[in-house]
């Protein structure tokens, strides 16, 4: 440890940090490229080029020219996402495994509970129904 001070212990994990953080913005700007809608093919390929010839240059130009689209890309891609997420939710929370609806089977057991309560049906006959229906 005596050959290596701390403050290049320091320098070293600063570099790699900022390696690993500008690799990580490459892999952005370069996913941003390619799920841009108002660009074309061939903008798509300039900027791919231009970000891979000239790596820094490149990704620097791209933030500043196109930064705000940016970020509004990344806001419609979460809202797609949460939107998209809320419907699969509601569609499970409607249906069971055969199909059937929940409230469907939540007015069934409101009904027998209705019989039950009035008589026409015994607790045996009740339970034998209630298993039934939700079996």
């Amino acid at each position: 440890m005596d050959n290596y001070p701390a403050l290049d212990l320091f320098w070293t994990m600063m570099e790699l940090f900022l390696w690993i953080l500008w690799f990580f913005l490459l892999f952005k700007v370069i996913t941003d490229i390619f799920r841009s809608h108002d660009m074309g093919g061939w903008g798509k390929a300039g900027w791919m080029l231009f970000v891979i010839v000239l790596p820094y240059l490149g990704v620097l130009v791209y933030l500043i020219a196109r930064g705000r689209s940016m970020s509004r890309r990344d806001a419609e891609q979460v809202q797609q996402s949460e939107a998209a997420f809320k419907e699969y939710v509601r569609q499970a929370a409607a249906t069971t495994p055969d199909g059937t609806g929940t409230s469907g089977r939540v007015d069934e057991l409101a009904k027998l509970a209705a019989l039950k309560e009035r008589g026409a049906l015994t607790d045996e006959e009740y339970q034998r129904a209630k298993e039934k229906l939700l079996a």
